[in-house]
């Protein structure tokens, strides 16, 4: 490898984790539309952050498929990779994401994006799932909250597969995305509190816990027409987790800048979304000072994001060896 050129190299090590950056600007994106429905606020925040979200996630596609091209043997290694595999499905996730939040602006793009995202997504589960059964190396330090991102997938299926017309699809995607989320909640907790701490890399990883509860509310909203018993477990679970998470922060404002503090957007950006939808259907005032704490929050998280990603590329401190 020391015969490469310097570009290639960077090319080669490209992480397919990058995509994480497509769910965080798609979910910020998604929490501004949101936002202006239920309050004053101009859509146009919303309109822009899409088509900034389109952008990146269509450079980082050109980006990873020339490195699929040129260097099919690093992506093989990336698929092989106990930690790693988990962020392949984040390319399924940005498709669907981009399909809820290009509804009104762009919705024959969203159908395309949904039914592209939904199919690549089902055959990246069939392929982790086979991975995980068939393991010949994995160890209980490689269990991690980001094994979380391919059972994410499928419970925002049918946030926009709802409307979409595509009823008994969501549902087999929400039933697929809720058991592995309860499977892979045990591991995860069994893991954090009888092993060993996670590694500094991967605590950010953390703040995965809020999204499957907070997606999942937000999908059995749509399912269902409404929020009932079982939506109301669903979002105080994922307020719980938001909340204590939010007593981690000092601790995790210490570590070194990694990909993964982009683990902390996307999952701010659906409590967010939740909280709006408990406002909608329930009216309690307290469910919008929630949302408008996270909106906050999370748009100071990902402006954040963006700055020290950017400084990051030009330092040419990621894409590099490990």
């Amino acid at each position: 490898m020391s015969d490469i050129a310097p570009e290639n190299l960077r090319l080669r090590e490209f992480p397919v984790s990058f995509f994480a950056m497509v769910m965080g600007l798609a979910g910020l994106t998604i929490a501004w539309e949101k936002t202006a429905a239920m309050t004053a606020l101009t859509g146009t925040i919303g309109h822009v952050l899409f088509l900034v979200t389109l952008l990146v996630f269509v450079v980082l596609v050109a980006i990873y498929g020339i490195k699929l091209w040129r260097h099919p043997d690093a992506v093989r290694a990336e698929l092989a990779h106990p930690v790693k595999l988990s962020f392949f499905p984040a390319i399924s996730i940005g498709m669907l994401l981009l399909s809820i939040a290009g509804q009104h602006h762009a919705p024959m793009l969203s159908a395309i994006s949904w039914r592209l995202g939904a199919a690549l997504h089902f055959v990246l589960m069939l392929y982790i799932l086979n991975s995980w059964v068939n393991h010949p190396h994995y160890k209980v330090v490689h269990i991690n909250p980001a094994w979380f991102i391919p059972a994410v997938g499928n419970v925002l299926v049918p946030i926009a597969g709802v409307g979409f017309g595509y009823h008994e699809i969501s549902w087999f995607f929400f039933s697929i995305g809720m058991l592995f989320w309860i499977v892979l909640l045990t591991l995860v907790f069994n893991r954090v509190l009888f092993h060993d701490p996670l590694p500094a890399k991967l605590e950010p990883t953390l703040f995965i816990l809020i999204a499957p509860p907070a997606v999942g509310f937000l999908s059995w909203v749509k399912l269902t027409g409404g929020v009932d018993e079982m939506g109301r477990l669903l979002y105080y679970l994922a307020l719980f987790f938001s909340l204590f998470l939010l007593t981690q922060v000092k601790r995790l404002a210490r570590l070194p800048f990694f990909l993964s503090w982009w683990a902390y957007s996307f999952p701010l950006a659906a409590i967010t979304i939740a909280s709006w939808v408990m406002h909608e259907q329930l009216g309690g005032t307290i469910y919008r000072y929630f949302a408008l704490f996270f909106l906050i929050l999370v748009t100071a998280v990902v402006g954040f994001l963006v700055a020290r990603t950017t400084r990051a590329v030009l330092a040419k401190k990621i894409c590099v060896p490990e």
